[in-house]
């Protein structure tokens, strides 16, 4: 009986049901108040937060600039989302038509083990990539070698894609001479010859030579219709430390100033637009990924409207590749998850192409396991996941559409201040591209140094005991890039655990004074700023300074910390901090702040403090000089 009362779903009743119609719609100013409520919590009459300064207070800047709001309504989408597959291009080049695949899968190779490439090439492709790009230099693989590698590839089933860091004509070449001696049809054939000569001279610091830009594509539109010849590469801006404006600005002016020299040759715009790729990183940051991959083809569609390219012609042909600046080598297998998160982020985003890097990438040659995981996370999130059977699935969040529409504003404004400097090559040569990368990369320090950039595994988190994993080195580089150098964001905690091994590991003593409930939060805030550097971290709990200097003197640290609460630092943290410093503790470090010892003197006991927000490299560094000025 009482299931025949309720299971009728399809009566009037269950058709009119709301599952929030019982409560009342909030309005923006009582979210607000909430948010004043909450972070007045604690703070003294005369010093409460008006309205806006809360919401100041969970607004955020990009490191280039994008303001993120802590909420979007629907005044912040636009009135008519548009289509994906039509101008503008915003929601996607393409229609995905439902198949699986929703994205070429591109594997990456640069091994100079002409044997394991190959039989990686072979293992690829029959497990799930669905294309190839190789590396071809003295360091990598020999453009002489390509034919080989290749030759069991059927080159119209598998498109190919080539790079050199030092002689992008002799690989295109290599490619073009692959192609024509294939035996397949030439007009099945698809891939890119790699032409980027901005790309070349930020990786070698030789001066820009445009004319191979005319050349090579003037062979591939009379020899390889359906395949291109030119890259837009911003992967060496994005590796020396460029963020998402500069990014997408540098992508359009450097394919405008493209554009320009194809039509000084005689190459129309529209054919000129079909041999342009575009190359772009994917970042943890999924929701910045996501819209900078939107903007870019928004503005490129503009550019295609200003050359007179046909709309159905404008849309851009974008490669997104995991950063190689975001991976570490401290913790290496956390790559995984942010290389999954930076190749969802490229599908959703819309790419044509997409490249997941292994997860040992930078700790040297890839072997087979980390090349199979990389593979099979594109493999997943495709055929799993479903993600690659839906057009743009962020679109219409009021979030992505607005970061998307700021990127796009910003950016533009870039490109037309670089036109009206005199174009990109100008910019380029001038160094007013290193310029603005490199006032990025400072702020973008700052932030990684304060934590407020954390990285997990390396400054947030940092494995204790951590176990290196092995891998084959690289040769060495056969090119320089000195004007634009790979500046990894780990590399600044990287360098403070190479000091720490090269001074044996040395150990910072944690006194934590109290009991458990005192002072669990700052030891946990201590031990994981210490394990940064790899330190050791001895610690005592209790209240007794005799037995912290005695186990101070074991631990053969010199340096300590204080970790508990205020109440208990008004009580024992100066008696600790003397039965320390007599126990030979160069530096006492406070966890918190030094008011909360009262009006105590603590000169000469407390040498510093540790707390959120703090300079950690700072503070690390200046324990390993301690450490080495007492050795």
């Amino acid at each position: 009986m009482l299931l025949r009362e309720v299971s009728p779903m399809n009566s009037d009743a269950a058709d009119s049901l709301l599952l929030a119609g019982d409560f009342e719609v909030p309005t923006d100013e009582q979210w607000q108040a909430e948010v004043q409520k909450v972070l007045n919590r604690g703070r003294p009459e005369g010093k409460q937060l008006t309205a806006e300064q809360a919401l100041a207070r969970l607004r955020t800047t990009t490191v280039d600039g994008l303001e993120i709001e802590p909420l979007y309504t629907r005044e912040n989408a636009p009135e008519h989302l548009g289509a994906a597959g039509v101008d503008p291009f915003t929601r996607g080049s393409v229609v995905k038509d439902g198949d699986p695949v929703g994205w070429d899968i591109r594997q990456y190779h640069e091994d100079p083990d002409l044997a394991f490439t190959k039989k990686q090439i072979m293992a690829d492709i029959e497990h799930g990539a669905t294309s190839l790009w190789l590396r071809l230099d003295p360091d990598a693989i020999p453009a002489s070698a390509l034919a080989d590698e290749l030759s069991e590839i059927i080159l119209d089933l598998a498109p190919v894609s080539v790079v050199s860091h030092t002689d992008q004509a002799a690989a295109a070449q290599a490619l073009y001479d692959v192609w024509k001696n294939s035996g397949r049809p030439l007009d099945k054939l698809v891939g890119n010859l790699g032409i980027d000569p901005f790309a070349l001279a930020a990786l070698t610091d030789q001066p820009v030579d445009l004319a191979p830009l005319s050349e090579w594509a003037s062979r591939a539109l009379a020899e390889f219709p359906v395949a291109r010849s030119l890259t837009v590469d911003v992967l060496p801006y994005h590796e020396a430390g460029a963020a998402e404006v500069d990014e997408t600005a540098f992508a359009i002016a450097t394919g405008i100033e493209y554009l320009r020299a194809l039509e000084a040759a005689g190459i129309s715009a529209a054919d000129a637009f079909g041999q342009i790729a575009f190359r772009l990183p994917a970042t943890t940051d999924q929701f910045l990924t996501i819209a900078r991959l939107r903007a870019l083809r928004r503005l490129w569609a503009r550019v295609g409207e200003v050359s007179g390219v046909a709309a159905d012609k404008r849309g851009a042909l974008v490669h997104s590749v995991t950063s190689p600046r975001m991976f570490t080598r401290d913790d290496p297998y956390v790559n995984i998850l942010r290389t999954t998160i930076a190749t969802f982020s490229a599908a959703v985003g819309g790419s044509n192409i997409v490249t997941t890097l292994p997860f040992d990438t930078v700790v040297g040659l890839p072997g087979d396991f980390s090349r199979r995981v990389a593979r099979n996370v594109q493999v997943v999130l495709s055929e799993e996941s479903n993600i690659a059977r839906v057009n743009d699935p962020a679109g219409g969040s009021w979030y992505v559409e607005s970061l998307t529409d700021q990127i796009a504003q910003k950016a533009w404004a870039r490109v037309q201040q670089i036109e009206a400097d005199g174009g990109f090559g100008q910019a380029f040569s001038g160094g007013a591209v290193a310029a603005a990368i490199e006032a990025t990369t400072t702020e973008r320090n700052t932030r990684l140094a304060n934590r407020t950039q954390p990285l997990t595994g390396v400054s947030m988190f940092p494995m204790r005991d951590e176990k290196p994993i092995e891998a084959r080195p690289r040769p060495e580089a056969s090119h320089t890039r000195e004007q634009f150098p790979l500046r990894r964001d780990a590399v600044i905690f990287e360098a403070l655990r190479d000091r720490s091994a090269a001074a044996g590991n040395p150990s910072v003593f944690l006194a934590a004074p109290g009991t458990r409930r005192d002072f669990a939060g700052r030891l946990g805030f201590a031990e994981n700023v210490e394990l940064i550097a790899g330190f050791g971290i001895p610690t005592t709990e209790g209240t007794d300074p005799a037995t912290f200097a005695s186990e101070f003197r074991a631990s053969g640290a010199k340096v300590a910390v204080l970790c508990s609460s205020k109440g208990v630092y008004v009580e024992h943290a100066l008696p600790v901090a003397k039965a320390l410093k007599d126990a030979g503790a160069v530096k006492v470090y406070l966890a918190g702040s030094t008011k909360e010892l009262g009006d105590q003197d603590h000169t000469g006991l407390v040498d510093g403090t540790i707390f959120a927000g703090m300079d950690v490299v700072t503070h690390l560094n200046e324990i390993l000089d301690t450490v080495e000025a007492s050795a």
